[in-house]
């Protein structure tokens, strides 16, 4: 495939210049723009905010000096002239589900359909597909045969090996197979997509784009790939072996974790039907100063105008006067996906870089003063690295505080305190809030032999960046199940209500410390969840931020649930599965509701005579 240059116009607006990119062709007209070079499809209302991925990808695609333009949500129950009003890019489209997983976003985990959809104006739902990535990729194929497709974004990168499909209780193939897409970059890899465009650019046949890292690809199982020197090939168990047996699947989630988590990651084959997916290894470690550019990138922080007349986004409205200070997280915990999508190295913006910002969410019409979130995909792992990156490079835990806080982590507190200092000092900051989770195993009482600076941490947060309410993580009370999860003893967060309620008393105020729990997690059963109802009981708890476990792809807690294996060892886990089982254990958490009261006393009579662990009396329900 060829790609021709754009043809030559009158005066053309620099691509740099764009205050807003275009999504309409009389927006393409008015800035004498007959054809673009990129185009992005996304499932997600068009926001010009970092916290929106889309246009992340797009500005940076505006930096490097080439026309884009934006599909937002386009119709696919019509004719289709949505698809069309754009025309066809010079170079290619880019595909992506938005910034949330397609199904996660239209399902609960019972399977229901969501009456809202948070990134769509007014909270309305229906605006995009299911499995939006192969509807918007089959749609554009349709059309433009001849089209290059790019896939990007947490529902392509989360599926592009054979995954489990929790809507679908099945194994499906690579999001390249059945989106018959050309090429997919996954995670952040804003390095991997400048190269793509470059190649592309210079009219490099889609059949030696194969060496960019972070990209994956199908090819020919009857033609040889060349090798790359310095990257290790692992081939996979085919997609049709882990279709039939769970053990081929449970050991495929193993080597990708593995592999993701490794400095010198190996390329991973994975033979599907008469195709080979190829997957490269991740691109290097993003720096301070390249995470600083994107920030400095010009974004409006603005929804586009064309929503003006139509009723608020709510995902906009959460975060439009938020700053995110860091990528990645180290927790590794089973069940989620951010170390999986952003990395587990933590990748900090600069001081500078974010007070900056904060200058300009400043100057937005609608700002009071408040900050509704300092924070991250965790609230405190800002600035925390290795101490010997040697060490690190050796490394391929996925976790780098489970089970317990690794000896060559840096888990200071001090330069994210002396940031809330620098930003509370700002004239123009009334508060500025922590909402982002807190992990309180940063900072517990084994961190304070090294890290005397942390003991400040949580007094800081409750005097200068909480609204009312702390919400935390603990997600259960029993060893065994956040083993599981890779979570820390519950004995930690005890420990944390307990220094909460003493600077509570400190500070005069009436600050809750708002837990969250998760049912139905794999290695969870019903006397787990019993014994979650009476722990948290006693801490005066009567639960209402509680979720069950909604199965997600590439994760550690989904493998088991589809399989009933721990990849790791190989022993069975126990899974609740059957709707009953599920709905029983979330039932647990609302033992308190007058309705549930005879049930729970009765459930744990039954289990008190199944099991040899005895039942802790302690209930008030009971009296």
């Amino acid at each position: 495939m060829s790609f021709n240059k754009a043809n030559p116009i009158t005066s053309p607006a620099a691509p740099e210049s764009v205050k807003w990119l275009p999504t309409s062709k009389r927006e393409m007209e008015r800035l004498g723009w007959d054809q673009l070079d990129v185009i992005l499809v996304t499932g997600d209302a068009y926001v010009d905010h970092p916290s929106f991925g889309i246009a992340v990808i797009a500005r940076l695609i505006q930096n490097y000096g080439y026309r884009v333009g934006i599909l937002a949500q386009p119709n696919w129950r019509d004719d289709l002239r949505d698809f069309k009003k754009l025309g066809k890019p010079r170079l290619f489209f880019g595909v992506s589900a938005g910034n949330m997983d397609s199904m996660v976003n239209h399902y609960t985990a019972a399977k229901r359909l969501r009456s809202d959809d948070a990134y769509t104006p007014g909270g309305e739902n229906g605006y995009r597909p299911d499995y939006a990535v192969n509807v918007y990729t089959s749609t554009l194929k349709k059309i433009y045969p001849e089209a290059f497709i790019i896939l990007g974004g947490i529902e392509a990168s989360l599926r592009r090996f054979a995954h489990y499909d929790y809507w679908a209780d099945s194994v499906l193939p690579p999001i390249l197979v059945s989106s018959q897409a050309d090429l997919l970059i996954y995670g952040m890899a804003e390095s991997a997509l400048k190269q793509i465009l470059e190649l592309i650019d210079r009219n490099i046949p889609i059949q030696q784009l194969v060496t960019v890292p972070q990209t994956a690809f199908l090819w020919s199982d009857q033609k040889k790939i060349a090798p790359v020197k310095k990257w290790k090939t692992i081939e996979l168990n085919s997609f049709e072996s882990c279709r039939k047996t769970h053990l081929k699947y449970a050991e495929n989630f193993k080597w990708i974790e593995c592999e993701s988590n490794k400095k010198n990651a190996a390329r991973l084959l994975q033979k599907v039907e008469q195709k080979v997916l190829i997957v490269n290894p991740p691109e290097g470690e993003m720096k301070t100063e390249q995470l600083d550019k994107i920030y400095e990138l010009p974004f409006n922080y603005l929804p586009h105008p064309k929503y003006n007349k139509r009723h608020a986004i709510p995902a906009y409205e959460m975060i439009k006067h938020s700053v995110n200070v860091h990528r990645g997280c180290f927790g590794g915990c089973s069940f989620c996906t951010i170390s999986t999508h952003q990395g587990k190295n933590i990748i900090s913006r600069s001081k500078k870089s974010i007070l900056h910002e904060i200058h300009k969410i400043a100057e937005l019409k609608d700002f009071k003063g408040y900050l509704s979130d300092l924070g991250g995909p965790s609230a405190n792992m800002y600035r925390m690295t290795g101490v010997d990156k040697k060490t690190c490079d050796k490394c391929s835990k996925p976790s780098c505080i489970f089970p317990k806080v690794c000896k060559n982590l840096n888990i200071s507190h001090g330069p994210l305190l002396d940031l809330y200092r620098k930003v509370n000092t700002l004239p123009f900051i009334k508060k500025a809030f922590v909402t982002s989770g807190i992990r309180y195993d940063l900072f517990g009482p084994e961190s304070l032999i090294k890290y005397p600076e942390n003991s400040d941490y949580l007094f800081q947060v409750m005097q200068h960046h909480v609204s009312g309410r702390l919400k935390v993580a603990p997600e259960h009370t029993s060893d065994r199940v956040l083993k599981m999860m890779r979570k820390p003893s519950f004995n930690l967060f005890k420990k944390l209500k307990s220094d909460f309620d003493r600077f509570n008393e400190q500070l005069k105020t009436r600050q809750q410390l708002i837990p969250y729990f998760i049912s139905s997690h794999p290695g969870c059963e019903l006397i787990d969840m019993v014994d979650l109802s009476i722990e948290t009981q006693k801490l005066g708890y009567q639960l209402k931020q509680v979720q069950d476990f909604t199965p997600t792809p590439l994760t550690l807690a989904t493998t088991i649930y589809h399989t009933g294996i721990n990849p790791y060892d190989h022993k069975t886990v126990f899974v609740a599965k059957m709707k009953n089982d599920k709905d029983q254990q979330r039932k647990i958490f609302f033992w308190y509701l007058k309705q549930n009261r005879a049930w729970f006393n009765q459930l744990k009579k039954k289990l008190k005579k199944k099991t040899k662990k005895k039942v802790q009396k302690y209930c008030s329900i009971d009296r």
